[in-house]
């Protein structure tokens, strides 16, 4: 696996800089991200069960996720304003208890958009905010929840083309 070792938001002075992409091409685009928050079992139930008093935890979790893609240039400094084709958020369980007996569910983000740089943070926002969401709606009855493995499962687009996460061990749960 290659890394670019340049560091294209420094100028050469080394002040923090918006990457100038006036030069690239637009081109489709799209990122895949996920992310899992663990929690009880009584929790994931109540979840799926509808039995939240906060209200439809997923539905406020997915449009969480959509709301933070589309801001994330307002959140990150360096970031730029994209015009998002599409944002698509897929809930999954995670049923498989962890060391400390806790399930959960995993988030799946993808952001599209056709532009002149990619969309990996707005799909890294989304998947963040999607499981935020749920940790905010869910706290009152279990304070114990966790977020684990925010990242980035694959890029499409732009002159670097496709990549995928290797199946690492970790990002299986």
């Amino acid at each position: 696996m290659s890394e670019n070792t340049n560091l294209t938001h420094f100028s050469e002075s080394g002040r923090a800089r918006m990457v100038d992409v006036s030069q690239k091409s637009s081109t489709p685009r799209e990122a895949v991200a996920s992310g899992i928050l663990r929690m009880q079992a009584s929790t994931l139930e109540r979840i799926r069960a509808g039995n939240i008093a906060k209200g439809d935890v997923l539905t406020v979790a997915d449009v969480a996720a959509v709301m933070a893609a589309k801001r994330t240039a307002e959140l990150i400094p360096m970031c730029h304003s994209l015009a998002l084709a599409g944002v698509e958020v897929v809930f999954t369980d995670v049923p498989m208890p962890d060391d400390h007996g806790c399930v959960g569910i995993k988030v799946h983000a993808v952001a599209r958009c056709v532009g002149q740089t990619g969309v990996e943070m707005e799909a890294l926002c989304a998947a963040s905010m999607a499981l935020l969401a749920i940790y905010d709606m869910c706290k009152s009855i279990d304070r114990g929840m966790r977020i684990e493995f925010i990242q980035l499962e694959e890029k499409r687009g732009g002159k670097s083309g496709l990549w995928q996460r290797d199946s690492l061990p970790m990002a299986e749960s």
